[in-house]
Protein backbone atom coordinates (compact mmCIF):
# COMPACT_ATOMS: atom_id res chain seq x y z
CA UNK A 1 0.00 0.00 0.00
CA UNK A 2 1.28 3.44 -0.92
CA UNK A 3 1.50 5.95 1.91
CA UNK A 4 1.39 9.26 0.04
CA UNK A 5 2.02 11.06 3.33
CA UNK A 6 5.33 9.24 3.86
CA UNK A 7 6.45 10.13 0.33
CA UNK A 8 5.43 13.76 0.81
CA UNK A 9 7.36 13.97 4.08
CA UNK A 10 10.48 12.40 2.52
CA UNK A 11 10.29 14.77 -0.48
CA UNK A 12 9.81 17.81 1.78
CA UNK A 13 12.69 16.66 4.02
CA UNK A 14 14.97 16.32 1.00
CA UNK A 15 13.93 19.74 -0.32
CA UNK A 16 14.71 21.32 3.07
CA UNK A 17 18.14 19.64 3.12
CA UNK A 18 18.85 20.81 -0.44
CA UNK A 19 17.99 24.40 0.41
CA UNK A 20 19.87 24.29 3.74
CA UNK A 21 16.65 25.18 5.60
CA UNK A 22 17.62 23.77 8.99
CA UNK A 23 14.42 24.90 10.74
CA UNK A 24 12.21 23.11 8.21
CA UNK A 25 14.46 20.05 8.24
CA UNK A 26 14.27 19.79 12.04
CA UNK A 27 10.49 20.31 11.99
CA UNK A 28 10.20 17.31 9.64
CA UNK A 29 12.55 15.15 11.76
CA UNK A 30 11.89 13.20 14.93
CA UNK A 31 14.07 14.53 17.79
CA UNK A 32 15.79 11.11 17.92
CA UNK A 33 16.17 10.72 14.15
CA UNK A 34 18.71 8.09 13.17
CA UNK A 35 21.13 9.29 10.49
CA UNK A 36 23.19 6.62 8.75
CA UNK A 37 25.77 6.93 6.03
CA UNK A 38 29.15 5.71 4.85
CA UNK A 39 30.81 6.74 8.13
CA UNK A 40 28.33 5.02 10.45
CA UNK A 41 25.19 6.18 12.22
CA UNK A 42 24.10 8.45 15.03
CA UNK A 43 21.00 10.07 16.47
CA UNK A 44 19.34 13.39 17.07
CA UNK A 45 18.80 16.92 15.86
CA UNK A 46 22.31 18.09 16.77
CA UNK A 47 23.90 15.44 14.54
CA UNK A 48 21.48 16.39 11.76
CA UNK A 49 22.50 20.06 12.08
CA UNK A 50 26.19 19.14 11.95
CA UNK A 51 25.67 16.94 8.89
CA UNK A 52 23.76 19.67 7.07
CA UNK A 53 26.47 22.25 7.86
CA UNK A 54 29.30 20.14 6.44
CA UNK A 55 27.72 18.06 3.67
CA UNK A 56 27.52 20.58 0.82
CA UNK A 57 25.29 18.04 -0.91
CA UNK A 58 22.35 18.67 -3.22
CA UNK A 59 20.29 15.68 -4.37
CA UNK A 60 17.96 15.44 -7.35
CA UNK A 61 15.41 12.63 -7.12
CA UNK A 62 14.98 10.54 -10.25
CA UNK A 63 12.82 7.64 -8.97
CA UNK A 64 10.64 6.99 -5.91
CA UNK A 65 9.95 3.63 -4.23
CA UNK A 66 7.61 3.14 -1.28
CA UNK A 67 5.59 0.71 0.77
CA UNK A 68 4.21 1.36 4.24
CA UNK A 69 6.46 3.74 6.17
CA UNK A 70 9.51 3.10 3.96
CA UNK A 71 10.53 5.47 1.17
CA UNK A 72 13.58 5.16 -1.08
CA UNK A 73 14.64 8.00 -3.36
CA UNK A 74 16.95 7.17 -6.26
CA UNK A 75 19.07 10.30 -6.68
CA UNK A 76 21.87 12.13 -8.41
CA UNK A 77 24.08 14.00 -5.97
CA UNK A 78 26.27 17.04 -6.42
CA UNK A 79 28.75 17.99 -3.70
CA UNK A 80 29.60 21.69 -3.48
CA UNK A 81 32.54 23.43 -1.85
CA UNK A 82 31.32 25.18 1.29
CA UNK A 83 33.74 28.03 0.58
CA UNK A 84 33.15 28.68 -3.13
CA UNK A 85 29.97 26.81 -4.03
CA UNK A 86 31.79 25.10 -6.92
CA UNK A 87 30.86 21.50 -7.71
CA UNK A 88 33.58 19.24 -6.29
CA UNK A 89 32.01 15.84 -6.92
CA UNK A 90 28.97 14.02 -8.25
CA UNK A 91 27.51 10.53 -8.36
CA UNK A 92 24.31 8.53 -8.33
CA UNK A 93 23.16 7.29 -4.93
CA UNK A 94 20.00 6.54 -2.98
CA UNK A 95 18.39 7.69 0.25
CA UNK A 96 16.18 5.58 2.50
CA UNK A 97 13.63 7.12 4.85
CA UNK A 98 11.38 5.71 7.51
CA UNK A 99 8.48 8.00 8.34
CA UNK A 100 6.29 7.83 11.43
CA UNK A 101 3.51 10.32 12.23
CA UNK A 102 4.68 12.78 9.57
CA UNK A 103 8.26 12.85 10.87
CA UNK A 104 11.39 11.26 9.44
CA UNK A 105 12.61 8.86 12.12
CA UNK A 106 15.38 7.31 10.06
CA UNK A 107 17.48 8.54 7.15
CA UNK A 108 20.22 6.53 5.47
CA UNK A 109 22.32 7.25 2.41
CA UNK A 110 23.50 4.38 0.21
CA UNK A 111 26.01 4.13 -2.61
CA UNK A 112 23.52 2.24 -4.77
CA UNK A 113 19.79 1.94 -5.30
CA UNK A 114 19.98 -1.86 -4.86
CA UNK A 115 21.46 -1.45 -1.37
CA UNK A 116 18.83 1.13 -0.38
CA UNK A 117 15.96 -1.01 -1.62
CA UNK A 118 17.31 -4.05 0.23
CA UNK A 119 17.76 -1.98 3.41
CA UNK A 120 14.13 -0.87 3.20
CA UNK A 121 12.76 -4.28 2.26
CA UNK A 122 11.57 -2.89 -1.08
CA UNK A 123 12.05 -3.92 -4.71
CA UNK A 124 11.69 -2.39 -8.15
CA UNK A 125 8.00 -3.41 -7.99
CA UNK A 126 7.52 -0.71 -5.31
CA UNK A 127 8.36 2.15 -7.68
CA UNK A 128 5.72 4.85 -8.00
CA UNK A 129 5.38 7.66 -10.49
CA UNK A 130 4.60 11.00 -8.92
CA UNK A 131 2.64 13.61 -10.82
CA UNK A 132 4.79 16.73 -11.22
CA UNK A 133 2.51 18.78 -8.97
CA UNK A 134 2.82 16.21 -6.15
CA UNK A 135 6.61 16.29 -6.12
CA UNK A 136 6.52 20.01 -5.24
CA UNK A 137 3.24 20.22 -3.33
CA UNK A 138 4.82 19.68 0.06
CA UNK A 139 8.03 21.64 -0.57
CA UNK A 140 7.83 24.36 2.05
CA UNK A 141 11.60 24.53 2.38
CA UNK A 142 11.72 28.15 1.37
CA UNK A 143 9.04 29.26 3.81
Amino acid sequence: MIDAGAVAVAQAWQAAANSQNVDRLLALSDPNIEIAGPRGSGYGHQLLREWLNRAGLRLETTHVFTRGDAVVLDQHGLWHSLETGAVIGERDLASRFRVDREKVVQFARYDSLAEALAGAGLSSADEIVLPAYFANAFDQSKS
